[in-house]
């Protein structure tokens, strides 16, 4: 199995030899690299990549999405409806607290722990957050990057411009680091994204092949077979020790349905991978790799959340670790030389 590669190491390297500096950094994020470049597809048709890149090896979390509200939204004003006030109401996501007579900057805090997956985000708030990533954080555009949105909440005629540095994985992409193992059990793929044909289970540390899902009528981390609407479902990314994909991501299958780039009909876009909410009674066929699902892009569920994918290499990774002014100085830089 690959390594996951730390994605705050591989960007100070990459920014000190650039001599750039990372004090104005607002997030980072770990990607794992995604190789094996050109692929076959497997029996679902998915899977098949020509190129090498990356993708985030937990899902985007309540604290990154934190940052970016309070760097995108400072003022509370943003037109665009990134923050959903059910991100702070609803107690099993319970995530984002909004206080408008908070200091500029800090209107927007973190509750409970920052580290599980963010909710009741739309297709559009994904697509301006690797915007806002594509353009160096801080002050950096939430209009323009990865995808031209310049003020649109709905439709699905937006596609990822060329030479993007972080974007919504395509289906192909999302599923190949989910189910591709060419060294793994199974084969070249294997049916759920835990290196493994065999259904997982969801008891937190019981070894590999874990997922967060609520599986025959028994609530996953509570143990619970009722649901209590005050407790909170979603786990911290990575919880589940044992369920790595062969390239190192982790719940891609459970935690939370994740959106992906494929537009589907004339009103959809793709999501995967399943979700802490999918039913009672066996409902662990969701995690399979033969399972696909899609919503309008505007629907911000409680379910819903997504993961990013970049360029490995170097050059790129910087980026996502500079304000605008830090990228912009790099590249007067890199034209004088």
């Amino acid at each position: 199995m690959k390594s996951p590669r730390s994605f705050q190491t591989l960007a100070a390297a990459a920014c000190l030899a650039a001599g750039i500096s990372m004090s104005n950094a607002t997030i980072t994020m770990d990607l794992v690299n995604v190789g094996n470049a050109g692929n076959a597809a497997d029996s679902t048709t998915y899977g098949a990549v020509s190129y090498d890149y990356a993708i985030g090896k937990y899902e985007v979390t309540i604290g990154q999405y934190t940052a970016f509200l309070n760097a995108a939204d400072p003022n509370g004003t943003n037109p665009n409806g990134i923050y959903n006030s059910n991100m702070g109401t609803n107690l099993n996501v319970a995530g984002i607290s909004y206080t408008p007579g908070a200091a500029t900057g800090s209107k927007y805090a973190v509750l409970g722990s920052a580290n599980r997956p963010i909710t009741y985000v739309s297709w559009f708030d994904a697509a301006r957050f690797s915007n806002w990533m594509a353009n160096g954080q801080g002050s950096g555009s939430t209009e323009t990057g990865a995808y031209t949105l310049n003020g649109a909440t709905s439709g699905v005629g937006f596609t990822k411009n060329a030479g993007a540095t972080f974007w919504l994985p395509s289906e192909d992409e999302w599923y190949k680091a989910a189910y591709n193992s060419p060294e793994g059990l199974g084969g070249t793929y294997t049916l759920y994204p835990t290196q493994s044909n065999t259904a997982p289970g969801n008891v937190i540390g019981s070894g590999a092949n874990q997922s967060n899902l609520i599986r025959g009528e028994v609530y996953s981390v509570t143990r619970s077979g009722i649901y209590n609407a005050n407790q909170n479902y979603l786990t911290d990314g990575g919880a589940f020790s044992g369920s790595a994909s062969f390239y190192g991501t982790f719940d891609q299958g459970g935690n939370v349905w994740e959106w992906n780039d494929a537009v589907i009909s004339s009103s959809d876009r793709g999501l995967r991978g399943g979700a802490w909410n999918n039913g009672v009674g066996g409902a662990v066929y969701i995690l399979e790799s033969t399972f696909r699902y899609s919503y309008a892009p505007t629907n911000e569920g409680v379910d819903i959340g997504f993961r990013i994918a970049s360029i490995p290499e170097p050059s790129t990774v910087c980026l996502i670790v500079l304000t605008g002014a830090g990228w912009m100085a790099w590249k007067r830089r890199k034209a004088a030389l």
